[in-house]
């Protein structure tokens, strides 16, 4: 099956979503499930994995209602309060059901460049493994070194990095994020996402050639076994229409053996999550 590793639905309020500001004005209304449905369908692809955007175990619970009734979604990253001090109870209450496959935690929006590190988060991310949950890791080029030291302190800990820590396309500027990712690369226990790139380019501007140092860098640091495809829907939309943003991956794969394309398209969210793939309706 081919799954979308990364996308988001949400019921629009300006308070909770203020960062969509008025260069993305065309994100301000909902969009969920069977909005994406279409999309998918004219993509070719079959599923997908639902990502928070809001810190709330609110949302978490609406993610999972979801997913139980849809089966295209086959899984949720959602968000539990990781440094809170009753975080296992948390985690038991969203945990219980076997759609929750993660949890991310906007860290690219914390004022502390080393939040990653701080001992109550570091407590948060010890009790992901004790749940079996997976975390991705959202963040920008300056914190990847922050980044290895996490992925290096919890080596039993599965992450996912989003959007290739999101490097600075406009500039074409990657000498150190180039570094950096490599050092990350280099923890076994790191996967990561092709997904959220047609945002760092220039919008109205960019080209797929612009995106291909991105994925040579990724494929020759991570290999095609620990990459997934993601489209970053709705926010992508700014950029690209669905269909253009997963094509451009998949015409990057198109000269790659059948084995890696499917692997990336799909079979690698499927291993990493333990994604238990119901029969789409």
């Amino acid at each position: 099956m081919r799954i979308d590793a990364h996308q988001h639905f949400w019921h629009y309020d300006r308070a909770q979503y203020e960062w969509i500001d008025d260069s993305m004005a065309a994100l301000r209304r909902d969009f969920l499930p069977l909005d994406l449905r279409r999309e998918l369908d004219a993509a070719q692809m079959d599923a997908c994995v639902a990502v928070q955007a809001r810190q709330s175990l609110d949302e978490t619970s609406w993610l999972l209602s979801l997913a139980e009734a849809n089966r295209f979604i086959v899984g949720v990253v959602g968000w539990v309060d990781l440094q809170a001090d009753d975080v296992h109870a948390q985690l038991r209450k969203v945990g219980a059901n076997p759609l929750l496959v993660g949890i991310r935690h906007i860290v690219q929006s914390e004022p502390n460049d080393r939040f990653l590190l701080r001992p109550a988060f570091c407590r948060g991310i010890a009790a992901l493994e004790e749940f079996g949950l997976a975390y991705d890791i959202l963040i920008y080029p300056r914190h990847l070194p922050y980044a290895v030291e996490l992925a290096s302190r919890f080596a039993r800990q599965r992450f996912v990095l989003d959007h290739l820590a999101k490097p600075d396309i406009r500039r074409g500027r990657f000498q150190e994020w180039e570094r950096d990712l490599r050092r990350l690369a280099a923890c076994p226990n790191v996967w990561a996402k092709l997904s959220g790139l047609v945002t760092e380019a220039d919008w109205h501007r960019w080209t797929p050639d612009q995106l291909q140092p991105c994925f040579d860098i990724a494929f020759d640091a991570f290999g095609a076994d620990r990459l997934m495809v993601g489209s970053d829907w709705p926010v992508c939309t700014v950029a690209g229409e669905y269909a253009q943003v997963i094509g451009v991956v998949a015409d990057y794969l198109a000269a790659r053996p059948a084995a890696e394309r499917e692997a990336v398209l799909g079979g690698n969210a499927q291993r990493f999550w333990n994604l238990r793939l119901r029969t789409v309706l």
